[in-house]
């Protein structure tokens, strides 16, 4: 792809990435992790163990898919920056453009997203 096809793409993902860093931010409650965010929200005498416990997994499980989608994010920026977009990463044919639009972040084409899953 030319630097002119992938800057719309780039903008997104750069729009996208400041999102999330925004979201993980105002979620974890400022510089804290979710963990200890979790833990002063539930971390009350009135709370039992088993809610707290819960509590907690669902906010490891929710930090590693907002650190996930933005690792995802950031790779797609570096593959922009290398001239590498658009080209699936596990077997090189270029990826379609429909699915960067739906995905811009996308590192593989269809088959082989589904061969992963």
């Amino acid at each position: 792809m030319t630097t002119q096809s992938t800057n719309p793409f780039k903008e997104r993902l750069l729009s996208q990435r400041d999102g999330l860093k925004e979201q993980i931010q105002t979620l974890r409650g400022g510089d804290i992790g979710r963990a200890e965010a979790s833990a002063e929200h539930f971390g009350g005498h009135e709370d039992s163990t088993a809610q707290t416990n819960t509590a907690r997994e669902l906010e490891f499980a929710l930090d590693a898919r907002e650190n996930e989608e933005l690792n995802q994010v950031e790779a797609a920026l570096r593959r922009i920056e290398d001239g590498s977009y658009g080209q699936c990463t596990d077997c090189g044919i270029e990826i379609p453009s429909a699915r960067l639009h739906a995905s811009p972040h996308a590192s593989r084409c269809i088959a082989c997203q589904e061969k992963v899953e």
